[in-house]
């Protein structure tokens, strides 16, 4: 399909998600029209469609990022406890369990979560850490 508006997503430092059209830059405030956005892709934290992802005593900024499947049934997430989880997507309901739990690593690393183009790997980026 061709797209005659091209619609951006962000995640603000005070955990506020806004949406502005590209590249007027023109911000979309009417959730009705936000709601009825179909997302080529998937990288936020914040959303209804995530609220799940966080545990029950987890801070904002534990979940450092998230990333749906192409086919847009599974979510994974990586976070400061260099814990990588399998969720459902969307998973709207507060305090889900995971479909999946892998601990990286035993310090506190931000991870990175992406799924690969080939739709059947999911893999995970560390930073460089020059220690």
């Amino acid at each position: 399909p061709k797209f005659s508006v091209v619609i951006s997503k962000v995640s603000t430092g005070s955990y506020k998600r806004q949406v502005y059209e590209v590249p007027s830059g023109k911000q979309l405030v009417d959730q009705a029209v936000i709601d009825r956005i179909t997302w080529a892709t998937w990288t936020s934290v914040l959303g209804d469609e995530v609220i799940g992802i966080w545990s029950r005593h987890a801070e904002k900024a534990d979940v450092n990022c998230a990333c749906v499947s192409h086919s847009g049934i599974n979510l994974v997430t990586g976070d400061d406890f260099g814990m990588v989880k399998l969720f459902d997507f969307p998973c709207p309901e507060k305090f889900v369990r995971t479909c999946f739990c892998i601990i990286t690593t035993r310090s506190t690393v931000d991870v990175m979560v992406l799924y690969c183009f080939s739709r059947r790997h999911m893999m995970e980026i560390f930073p460089f850490l020059d220690l």
